[in-house]
């Protein structure tokens, strides 16, 4: 059949896509207006609320004794090979490698229960990923691309001297790890995932549960340029602050010194543009196709997620090669499972290793 007559075939097609993804870029920021407008509310009250602490983010000067304390592992840094920027990583224990991949707003150090229980077993690396910590924080938009960021995760399984691996994620990470494992299904042995749904799944599910929509608002409120970065400074990270020691849907037990942990890098200069641009490339791959899961995968829930719908699991378990999912909803966890509920998921985990033990 020639080219020409091919292209006109598929011609109708073609502008039904483009028509699609208009709309959909519409909605988009028609749901990041109305975000804006709450969460301005939401900051303004909280500049009023606290006075005394600004109209942006303190500085900190002082890295947080957390961050560079070696009794959690021994900490280095890698070149990735595809992009050659240098990340930062935490490493315990030898053996097979276990790679811990972190969410938003985060770090290494939201892995260190892990580290610990899991390090005499694995080697066990919690990295900085790019954007994030001390780890390099390009502030382009284009170099926060899902493809780029999947990448890095196959450059440091390769720069750490490993063809395959033991992957653990948690939100911005569990999408990411969930994206790997599709495309270098080779490379995970064992997926363990916490609070995360693949991009294609998620896709799927809310349009079938707006829902969904609702408890993910700032997602919206992401794909805007700087605003952002402004409403989650002020009052000194107060909204960040009410995200990760909420009474309700904040980390369980969470000290000041913790938190510091987390507060530190974003508040440096541009220290949430790298984070938000995440956010701000979500789009640019809608629509996606169903996609089969075959890699062996641990999925843990929190039924209180303030974020995700416990509903997302039983669309997930669908897509799966039969028997390769193990899936727990955990009665009274939240978002921040593997800081909060660190004995259940450990427990969860132990059990599934050794039942996809190679």
């Amino acid at each position: 059949m020639p080219n020409a007559l091919v292209s006109m075939l598929l011609l109708p097609c073609r502008w039904s896509l483009r028509l699609l993804r208009f709309f959909m870029w519409i909605l988009v920021y028609w749901g990041a207006c109305l975000a804006a407008v709450v969460y301005s509310g939401k900051a303004l009250g909280n500049l009023l609320s606290h006075p005394n602490q600004g109209c942006c983010g303190r500085p900190r000067t002082k890295i947080p004794a957390y961050l560079i304390d070696p009794s959690f592992g021994q900490h280095r840094f890698i070149i990735l090979k595809t992009s050659g920027l240098r990340l930062h990583f935490v490493i315990r224990g030898r053996g097979p490698l276990m790679l811990c991949l972190h969410g938003f707003p985060q770090n290494w150090f939201s892995w260190r229960h892990q580290l610990a229980e899991f390090g005499q077993a694995f080697c066990v690396v919690a990295v900085d990923m790019r954007g994030y910590g001390i780890s390099d924080s390009p502030t382009n938009l284009k170099s926060y691309t899902i493809d780029a960021l999947t990448l890095d995760i196959k450059d440091i399984i390769e720069g750490l001297g490993y063809s395959t691996c033991v992957l653990v994620a948690h939100d911005w990470g569990g999408l990411l790890a969930w994206n790997f494992s599709i495309y270098y299904p080779s490379m995970v042995q064992q997926l363990v995932i916490v609070s995360a749904a693949p991009m294609s799944v998620y896709q799927e599910y809310v349009m079938q549960h707006p829902s969904q929509l609702l408890r993910s608002g700032y997602v919206f409120l992401f794909q805007l340029p700087w605003l952002p970065e402004k409403l989650l400074s002020l009052s000194d990270f107060e909204i960040l602050k009410e995200t990760m020691i909420h009474p309700v849907t904040g980390i369980p037990g969470l000290t000041e010194e913790e938190l510091e942990t987390f507060l530190y890098s974003f508040s440096q200069i541009d220290g949430l543009t790298g984070p938000l641009n995440y956010y701000r490339n979500l789009f640019t791959h809608f629509p996606l196709e169903r996609q089969q899961l075959t890699v062996p995968t641990l999925l843990l829930w929190g039924e209180k997620d303030q974020y995700l719908e416990p509903g997302l699991v039983d669309s997930i378990s669908k897509h799966f090669v039969s028997d390769h999912l193990q899936f727990y909803i955990l009665p009274d966890a939240g978002h921040w499972i593997p800081q909060g509920q660190p004995a259940q998921m450990h427990h969860c985990m132990w059990s599934f290793l050794r039942r996809f033990k190679h």
